[in-house]
């Protein structure tokens, strides 16, 4: 498992945004987000959750680091970055959803190229939703893990916006 002072591991995100404008808008993407290229340079508060449109995901996870967008900014983060093993179509239609255009990056491992890789993952298998992320949170300076904060199974303690928020001002 992935650990403080660790690279995060050499892997491809993907991400879907609109652009907005007259009718349904302009699709743009999916796209790919090359994670060493990405976080190389930048403070990334990075949250990872088992899925999109999930109750707990969808009703504190994502809406708590909307919220505090701003704060993380003050604290010197460069991006928020939401990673869920979903394609980059379902990611982006959540980020619509979530209203996190501008505040938080609504990334996709679709394949859990990612999730594997860190060793956070969750088989949800026997609950019709196969391999999955963990839920946790993690704060990445140039690529390197800063903090972990990886939550028990079923739990929503230590992942959350202030918590990752209180680290990064720390």
């Amino acid at each position: 498992m992935i650990k403080v002072g660790d690279t995060l591991p050499a892997s491809t995100l993907m991400e879907f945004s609109e652009v907005e404008g007259e009718g349904e808008g302009c699709s743009i993407g999916p796209n790919p987000v090359p994670v060493d290229k990405a976080t190389a340079g930048k403070t990334i508060a990075l949250f990872a959750l088992p899925g999109a449109f999930t109750p707990t995901c969808s009703a504190k996870h994502v809406p708590g680091y909307v919220e505090k967008a701003a704060e993380f900014q003050a604290a010197g983060v460069d991006e928020i970055w939401c990673v869920s093993v979903n394609d980059a179509f379902v990611m982006g239609a959540w980020a619509r959803d979530q209203k996190t255009d501008g505040k938080v990056r609504m990334l996709g491992d679709g394949d859990a190229t990612f999730a594997k890789a860190t060793g956070l993952t969750l088989d949800l298998t026997g609950k019709g939703l196969g391999l999955r992320s963990n839920r946790y949170s993690m704060l990445v300076r140039d690529g390197k893990v800063v903090t972990l904060n990886v939550e028990a199974p079923g739990k929503f303690e230590v992942s959350d916006a202030a918590t990752l928020l209180a680290q990064a001002k720390g």
